[in-house]
């Protein structure tokens, strides 16, 4: 649109209408209802997009785009310059529109899937229907004069494309149809329920659906033409109404061919086109019909070719007949072969009813595990099912389920994107395709149906993101879901939730590492193998439980397998005094303990990490400890250098001579080797960790004291430096540490070995055989050769 920046007389605004789209309001706009005439057929301005289909709750007004969304007002002035004469008026403007332009903008900004279509045509029949059925209960007249079923019938020409949905339904009158099909975004169900409201005649038991005025409009994703034929019970004439997708204009007449009355109703027929000559196929609207209206609360009936067995006469073959002779009189029995007769007929779609909807005391565990199988395609029934109704703020309906088995492969965890929730908006389908909005990913197993009366019909995936709405469900539907988690653990059957930690624990573990807020929902869930259970898991209570009364803190120690766990250097003392470790054997347990921090206010402790407290220390004879072995461990530190950060004695050792431990805050042995593992690795942070290593050591075994003698005695000597270095190595693997040159360390063993045993089983003959060994070869020559030689000459 053109601004208008300086002064123009109104001859001159008015030449530029064309280019700027531009009206004087002198000269306003014909009503829709205004360029009716009283012919049969009546021309307005293309509507611009209409849920439900009308409202008849009072007088209709024709309205045209002025009352419209996209109506609005602008205020140009001009400005005298240096002119005695008072400034002229104000004029007034109103915006005008493309209408086919801006009609294709909607529709295909607000539907990115065709299939839809015939979800929002089927809402819109249901709304006539409930219309109808909540204004018999005041004026019941309305359903007198025909006799005819509340339903919805949907019958289709695969070979020509074309679709007809028909309802008996509340139906329209001429001024209606202007009114709710001739404006975009005219909502009739809106109407009508502000007329209920305001009268207050109406409770929450209306099931109606549409809000927006744009689900009509849908049919022009696949239509290129649409008719539309609807009688009245309050009118005795029926009108068509007739549009197409690229026209600026539709047309109204009134129904004259007999053979094309209906008693009451609406009947839509879509003209699709040819790249969507598809949806016409009966099967394709049967699929349609189940997967997004399959709870409306209307029967829904589809024209579906049917077909039936019988059997009919086969002629005899005359070769047969000729072979068998003249002479065989005998009465031989007819031959007949089963054919299938084909034939059309109704048939109904929409059985299955929605449970969710049901008082959940009177649905029984069958009922739900019969639904559960049916709906997501299962052949197990659930290890539980939640069925919730959440009022107040937000209101909508659940069944959650845990699966049996998980449909994702153990393994796959960070897939939040699944179809396991099921999105109603009053009971019409709209979407399972979600990427975390409902739930999150760890919970991504969970499977179930929701129900909302607060969102919009046309939900998209951003509305789903940005909407309060969402995010209050989510919290709701997530508490519900642990709550059902919890019952299956506190279930009297263990194995039920041995069955659900196999298939589900690592997506509990992914939830303390992502979700801080439940942290206190997901600690009771979770289950680790320890040091008095090596066998059979156990829960952080029955931990918390077993607690000495002088621990203050949960010890856990991270590795590879239980039996590495258990046979760690680390575990020694705390064995002795019988306080219980955890082990956490998978690779996600130790980032998942990390970020729980605690439990019941204790906290974690990583056993294998320095400055290990047991509240059992004893200050004096630390002190006498250190006098006595701070030399050697200073000693040993100038020896391994930057291989550890420092040499200390250790409080956590008992048979072991050494160990080596982490820095409190560097990497375990366990971290270190997830890390190395990685595919991104950052080699400068390895070797940062490397340095935070201490080396303990256990002044109580012997090669500890040897090795304090060899200190005071001979700080130089090379085999006890070598035995540092091997005493070192030693403690890296036993530590579960990766040596970084394994063949060096395999030669400093092998050498130790052959020292340590050095002919230890051989006899004198075959030491002096060895390599090395004293031996005089003329006097073995003879006496062994000889007598050989003898023996030969004799032969």
């Amino acid at each position: 649109m053109h601004r208008l920046s300086s002064r123009r007389s109104v001859s001159a605004l008015l030449r530029l209408r064309g280019a700027a789209g531009c009206r004087p309001s002198a000269t306003a706009a014909p009503t829709a209802a205004n360029a009716t005439t009283e012919n049969d057929i009546g021309v307005g301005q293309y509507p611009a997009v209409s849920r439900g289909w009308c409202n008849i709750a009072g007088p209709s007004h024709s309205l045209n785009l002025k009352s419209s969304l996209l109506s609005g007002r602008r205020y140009e002035s001009t400005v005298a310059a240096n002119d005695a004469s008072p400034p002229p008026s104000a004029e007034k403007y109103e915006y005008q529109a493309e209408v086919s332009r801006l009609m294709d903008l909607i529709v295909n900004s607000l539907y990115s899937n065709k299939e839809v279509f015939l979800r929002e045509l089927i809402s819109n029949a249901s709304d006539a229907l409930d219309k109808l059925r909540f204004l018999s209960v005041t004026e019941p007249q309305i359903l007198k004069d025909a006799a005819v079923d509340l339903d919805i019938r949907i019958q289709s020409d695969k070979d020509n494309g074309i679709i007809s949905i028909t309802d008996t339904g509340i139906g329209m009158t001429r001024e209606e149809l202007v009114d709710c099909l001739g404006t975009i975004a005219q909502s009739g169900t809106a109407k009508f329920l502000k007329a209920v409201k305001e009268s207050k005649e109406a409770g929450s038991d209306s099931n109606l659906i549409g809000q927006f005025g744009v689900g009509f409009y849908s049919s022009f994703l696949v239509a290129e033409r649409v008719v539309v034929s609807t009688k009245s019970p309050k009118s005795d004439k029926q009108y068509v109404w007739e549009g197409e997708a690229n026209s600026g204009s539709y047309s109204i007449r009134e129904e004259t061919d007999p053979d094309k009355l209906i008693p009451r109703g609406t009947r839509l027929t879509l003209f699709l086109k040819n790249d969507d000559k598809g949806f016409a196929h009966p099967e394709r609207i049967e699929k349609l019909v189940k997967n997004y209206s399959q709870f409306v609360s209307f029967p829904i009936y589809t024209w579906q070719e049917k077909g039936y067995t019988k059997e009919v006469e086969v002629d005899d073959d005359p070769a047969e007949a000729k072979q068998e002779g003249e002479d065989d009189k005998a009465e031989r029995k007819k031959k007949t072969k089963k054919v299938v007769e084909k034939y059309w007929d109704w048939e109904l779609t929409n059985e299955t009813q929605p449970i969710w909807l049901r008082n959940p005391k009177e649905v029984s565990t069958e009922e739900y595990n019969e639904f559960y199988r049916k709906t997501f395609n299962e052949y197990l029934d659930p290890l539980a099912s939640s069925h919730f109704t959440t009022e107040g703020e937000v209101e909508f309906r659940s069944i959650l389920y845990v699966p049996a088995v998980s449909s994702m492969g153990k393994e796959d965890i960070a897939n939040p994107k699944t179809k396991n929730i099921r999105l109603y908006v009053k009971r019409v389908f709209i979407s399972d395709d979600f990427d975390g909005e409902l739930f999150p990913r760890y919970l991504s197993f969970v499977k179930g149906v929701v129900d909302s009366n607060d969102l919009p019909l046309n939900v998209s995936r951003e509305i789903l993101q940005e909407s309060r709405i969402v995010r209050i469900m989510r919290k709701r539907l997530v508490r519900k879901a642990f709550d059902m988690i919890l019952g299956i653990s506190l279930s009297e059957n263990r194995e039920d939730y041995e069955k659900f930690w196999e298939n589900y624990g690592k997506h509990l573990k992914l939830g303390c590492i992502e979700d801080r807020e439940n942290h206190k929902r997901i600690g009771p869930l979770l289950r680790f193998f320890s040091s008095q259970s090596e066998h059979e898991m156990i829960s952080l209570d029955e931990y918390v439980e077993n607690m000495k009364p002088e621990q203050k803190d949960i010890y856990y120690v991270a590795a590879d397998s239980v039996t590495s766990a258990k046979n760690a250097p680390f575990l020694e003392k705390l064995v002795e005094k019988d306080l219980e470790v955890l082990f956490l054997v998978d690779p996600i347990d130790e980032v998942a303990v990390q970020n729980l921090k605690s439990y019941k206010e204790k906290n974690f402790v990583d056993i294998s990490k320095e400055d290990l407290d047991l509240g059992d220390k004893d200050e004096e004879k630390e002190k006498v400890t250190k006098q006595e072995f701070g030399q050697t461990c200073d000693w040993m530190k100038r020896r391994l250098g930057d291989k550890v950060a420092s040499v200390q004695i250790s409080n956590r050792l008992s048979s072991s001579p050494c160990v080596l431990v982490s820095g409190k805050f560097g990497w375990s042995a366990n971290m270190e080797r997830l890390m190395k593992a990685q595919t991104v690795g950052d080699t400068s942070s390895l070797e940062f960790m490397r340095r935070r290593r201490v080396f303990e050591i256990n002044p109580d075994h012997p090669i500890i004291k040897n090795l304090n003698a060899a200190c005071r005695n001979s700080p130089d000597d090379e085999d006890a430096l070598r035995a540092i270095d091997l005493l070192y190595d030693a403690a890296l693997v036993s530590s579960g540490f990766t040596p970084d040159n394994p063949a060096q360390l395999g030669g400093k063993i092998y050498e130790m070995m052959g020292m340590a045993l050095s002919g230890k089983w051989l006899s004198a003959v075959e030491v002096q055989s060895a390599p090395g060994g004293s031996q005089t070869p003329g006097t073995l020559e003879a006496e062994i050769v000889e007598p050989v030689q003898a023996a030969d000459s004799q032969k």
